[in-house]
């Protein structure tokens, strides 16, 4: 009797007795993230953690991204506590070349349009929530959710850890997922919105900077920022910090470990954590679809909103400017300017736009942390 207890307890606790079909779902979710980074190399160093995370916390009885699974104390350790988006930050500075947005500054109009996205998906947020029922997002959840527009994961989880902490987890896999399909999104919305001799246009090759240029503008940006929007100083500080320790090139030490082990330790983590949110009871709800649906909307309002910019800017600019881009403006440092080096080239192989689009690519990480700033000092 106690042998057939036993034997019935044991197959009561498999995986198989407790799966769901949410939990299938999802694993195979899991599996086509891994697919995407595997065969189509579709940013693997983002979607193979989160693929992996999302397979591990669907596992069923084994909770692993419950409050006391590995994935859930990383998750409210380096989450919820904001931690990681900064140390991301940091590395993200030490990786960043500002010199072609230091030689041609205009470009940071093209990262600031780019920014359309972010306030547009706030009123949709709030409009959804007015007129499909069962779905309720506050201001500051609507704010939280506009930010992915911006297509920057970092800043998407500094500024919902702070205004909509119960949207977390859904607003993470969204950023880091449009994140990762930059090359699936943006390359059709850049042909859609630019004309066949549009994208042939060649630029000037940008002039030289000089390392001093380089060392004082994180410090400028740093000064700036501490004047007048002190809220955005957390993002603002470790970005200027990673960057500032590069160009002055006497800390190579610091400068290798940022943008090395530090950075790709902290990407693992994040990567399985945000996975971890996959899961099918918090992932299958209207409100976190409605989440996904409002940020592609966002991503892409933004990637239209630069190449719009751009085009008009050409109409008026001294030297030519290729609209694609605009689409760089989005603060996807560098998969966004790789993508539209990667189009120009389709249409003219000696188009070579990447330090072109470096330029509002840099001040598209800078205006969506501004934007985050600006949402935090007036709903916080």
């Amino acid at each position: 009797m106690d042998l057939s207890n036993s034997i019935t307890n044991l197959l009561n606790s498999t995986g198989i007795a407790n799966i769901t079909w949410g939990q299938a779902i999802m694993i195979c979710v899991g599996l086509l993230l891994l697919f995407l980074a595997i065969k189509k190399e579709f940013e693997p160093l983002l979607l193979i953690p989160i693929g992996f995370g999302g397979i591990l916390a669907n596992i069923p009885v084994a909770e692993i991204a419950g409050p006391t699974g590995f994935l859930g104390q990383i998750y409210n350790v380096g989450i919820n506590s904001g931690v990681f988006p900064l140390i991301i930050f940091i590395g993200v500075g030490a990786m960043t070349d500002f010199g072609p947005l230091i030689a041609n500054p205009k470009t940071a109009l093209l990262g600031g349009a780019a920014q359309l996205g972010i306030f547009g998906t706030l009123l949709g947020a709030l409009a959804l929530s007015q007129y499909v029922p069962g779905i309720n997002f506050s201001i500051k959840d609507a704010a939280s959710i506009g930010i992915i527009g911006g297509a920057d994961g970092p800043t998407a989880i500094f500024l919902s850890s702070r205004l909509s902490p119960q949207l977390l987890g859904a607003i993470a896999v969204a950023a880091y997922s449009y994140m990762a399909l930059v090359p699936i999104i943006q390359p059709p919305i850049m042909r859609l919105l630019t004309t066949e001799k549009e994208k042939m246009i060649e630029m000037v090759q940008l002039r030289h900077v000089s390392k001093r240029e380089k060392i004082f503008f994180p410090l400028l940006v740093l000064l700036l920022c501490a004047l007048f929007l002190p809220d955005a100083a957390p993002l603002m500080g470790a970005l200027c910090f990673g960057n500032l320790i590069k160009e002055t090139g006497v800390v190579d030490r610091l400068s290798k470990t940022a943008t090395n082990e530090l950075i790709n330790i902290t990407t693992i983590f994040l990567g399985l954590t945000v996975g971890s949110k996959l899961s099918a009871d918090k992932f299958l709800r209207g409100e976190t679809l409605g989440i996904l649906l409002l940020g592609l909307i966002a991503f892409s309002v933004g990637t239209a909103g630069g190449v719009i910019l751009a085009k008009i800017m050409n109409k008026f600019s001294k030297t030519p400017i290729n609209p694609l881009i605009g689409a760089a403006g989005v603060s996807a440092v560098p998969m966004a300017a790789r993508v539209v080096n990667k189009v120009g080239q389709e249409y003219n192989p000696n188009n070579f736009l990447l330090m072109h689009a470096m330029g509002p690519n840099v001040s598209g990480v800078i205006g969506s942390a501004v934007a985050a700033g600006v949402l935090l000092a007036l709903l916080k």
